[in-house]
């Protein structure tokens, strides 16, 4: 693999950054497998970190440009700047509830809300900070995760954030987040994405004590 580094996020990376999102949104393969609508998927998952906290962001650069991504915010629910009413207006707009995909979705998650399966523990006291992150296909199990993290966490013990949490969907996960000190705080039920994957996945939410 060509050499990379990881460096902080910039102004010019904001298109790679939301088309590795969109491409990494279903469990590690395009959006497009459960919402049609590039723009607002690549909003919901990105907006909030790259245009309010650019500097909690880093990077993965080769020769062939970004390559992953961890994007953070020290403490969201401090101030989300009003993001999810721009986020519904956007939606309304576009009419995004009248795609065949995107009602069915919307359904699956409203159904999935009235059972409780979003219900989770608040762990944002003790674990302020979050992230999201991820890797181009092509890419992975080379270890630019674990650097990319590695990043992120010395950041955030430089801004004396006291600690960390995040949510992931992957099953394959527990090892990897185990090595890196993280624990798992809470894990619940998901059966909104039944209809294309034909089986219940698990949310599962991990944390991290940085002092």
């Amino acid at each position: 693999m060509e050499e990379v580094i990881i460096r902080p996020y910039s102004s010019g990376d904001r298109d790679s950054v939301r088309q590795i999102a969109y491409d990494t949104a279903f469990l590690g393969n395009p959006g497009s497998a459960f919402f049609d609508d590039q723009e607002l998927l690549q909003d919901y998952l990105t907006s909030y970190f790259i245009d309010y906290e650019p500097e909690s962001c880093f990077v993965a650069v080769s020769g062939s440009g970004v390559i992953g991504y961890i994007i953070g915010a020290k403490d969201p629910s401090s101030s989300r700047k009003g993001l999810g009413g721009r986020l519904l207006f956007k939606a309304i707009t576009r009419n995004i509830i009248f795609r065949k995909k995107n009602a069915v979705f919307i359904f699956n998650c409203l159904k999935s809300f009235l059972k409780g399966e979003f219900k989770a523990p608040d762990f944002s006291r003790a674990y302020p900070a979050t992230l999201h992150i991820n890797i181009a296909e092509g890419f992975r199990n080379h270890g630019l995760g674990a650097k990319l993290i590695v990043t992120y966490l010395d950041y955030l013990k430089k801004e004396k954030v006291r600690g960390v949490h995040f949510a992931t969907l992957s099953d394959r996960a527990a090892n990897f987040y185990d090595r890196l000190g993280f624990v798992l705080l809470h894990k619940g039920k998901r059966s909104y994405l039944n209809n294309i994957l034909h089986k219940d996945i698990f949310c599962y939410i991990y944390g991290k004590k940085l002092s």
